[in-house]
């Protein structure tokens, strides 16, 4: 069972990653080329900024939380559990996982809420020109899934081989 949820985090994480890092270069290809027409021709792309920080940024940020939190490269505070007894460090590393899956698991829930009244709303975002911005929404509980998913295979793991991780 471990091993299956090890191999579908595997696979969502680095999918998601690869979905994210393709957002990044597009969001790089689109302000380069609308720099490059507004300063060589004058010209400039209609909904540059919209786009940007409605889809690029945030499908570049959210899907790959999976990644970072499976790598172990989230943000830990470890000076004085490093100093104490392995099984202390195993059950803390267990607690941390624990409030990890509530955390994400609550961020989850309350995006997935917005993005299904975004959804049946067709939201959309102020602009000389209708911007349909409730696409972008369902990032937010992809990501936040996916990181759950990390962080239990994370806790199986590391109860697997009686270690933190």
């Amino acid at each position: 069972m471990v091993k299956i949820i090890d191999k579908i985090d595997h696979w969502v994480s680095r999918a998601l990653l690869a979905v994210g890092c393709l957002f990044l270069v597009l969001m790089m290809l689109h302000v380069t080329i609308d720099v490059v027409l507004r300063s060589s021709f004058h010209y400039q792309m209609i909904g540059t900024l919209e786009t940007t920080a409605y889809y690029h940024m945030i499908l570049a940020v959210f899907l790959p939380l999976a990644y970072v939190e499976r790598q172990g490269e989230s943000i830990r505070v470890d000076l004085f559990v490093q100093w104490m007894p392995r099984p202390i460090q195993l059950f803390l590393y267990q607690v941390a996982c624990l409030l990890g899956l509530l955390y994400f698991g609550i961020l989850a829930y309350q995006s997935f809420r917005d993005a299904w009244r975004a959804t049946e709303q067709l939201e959309t975002f102020m602009s000389n020109f209708l911007f349909y911005i409730w696409p972008s929404r369902w990032a937010l509980p992809i990501g936040f899934i996916a990181a759950a998913l990390a962080v239990l295979s994370c806790s199986l793991r590391s109860l697997a081989q009686r270690r933190p991780l």
